[in-house]
């Protein structure tokens, strides 16, 4: 059994308790629920330890795809060890919550699914800061008392990490992935989309990037039955085949 949801910002205890998700008291370890990014590693300190743990308890296993919002000081550390996992390479963050990694085929319920992680953020306006900038504190306090405009800014290894767009050896990877299985697979599950379907849901949604035009590549050129991804914060069939998702819980198979 596999169940798909959007992104949780590390939300996962709402997203997944029993009054929200009761259909997980029924699944069992070797059932899986699959976030499309913006899981959400950030402070290594007791409350998301408390929480990934409470997630590790849960009947099933979780598996995530990184988002743009991830610690990838952390996830590109030596801290989580990468295994063999379901045909590819997984990262082990407990016992049954795995991230899966760019560019992976996995076989799941005898499906086989794609994964490639990443996105560029579009909340950062007003740029990204380092630590120690007195801006941080101007704008934080301007803005909870209301003074000037909110302003949409981010703070390197703190908020924003450079790693939210895949490296060149990356996307070679994923192409090798598809070179393997033949540019056919069952599932392709993203937190980015193709620069086409962007405009899908927001014609005035133009961002470009090496990840977006990699997406596209796949797009075009890879056989598949239906394509999962976030990021968008909403709900929607774009096409027959693509989908984006936010918080729904969706029973794939």
């Amino acid at each position: 059994m596999i169940h798909l949801t959007g992104d949780t910002h590390a939300d996962w205890m709402s997203r997944l308790s029993s009054d929200v998700f009761p259909e997980g008291k029924g699944m069992t370890k070797g059932d899986y629920v699959i976030i499309l990014g913006d899981f959400g590693i950030w402070q290594d300190g007791s409350s998301e330890q408390y929480r990934l743990n409470w997630l590790d308890e849960k009947p099933f296993t979780t598996l995530f795809l990184d988002g743009n919002h991830e610690n990838f000081d952390r996830l590109y550390s030596d801290e989580f060890p990468i295994v063999p996992f379901a045909g590819g390479m997984a990262q082990r963050i407990r016992p049954s919550v795995y991230h899966l990694l760019r560019g992976e085929a996995y076989t799941l319920e005898n499906k086989t699914f794609y994964v490639f992680g990443g996105a560029s953020s579009h909340d950062i306006r007003d740029g990204i800061l380092q630590k120690g900038d007195p801006r941080i504190t101007i704008w934080k306090r301007d803005n909870a008392w209301g003074r000037t405009p909110y302003k949409l800014f981010r703070v390197e290894h703190e908020s924003w990490w450079k790693q939210e767009l895949p490296s060149e050896s990356e996307i070679t990877h994923g192409r090798e992935t598809l070179d393997r299985v033949g540019w056919k697979v069952d599932y392709i599950l993203t937190h980015c989309a193709p620069l086409e379907i962007q405009k899908m849901i927001d014609p005035e949604w133009t961002q470009t990037d090496a990840l977006v035009d990699f997406l596209g590549e796949i797009y075009k050129n890879a056989e598949f039955a239906h394509w999962f991804f976030g990021h968008y914060h909403t709900e929607k069939n774009v096409t027959e085949k693509m989908h984006v998702m936010y918080k729904q819980i969706f029973r794939l198979c």
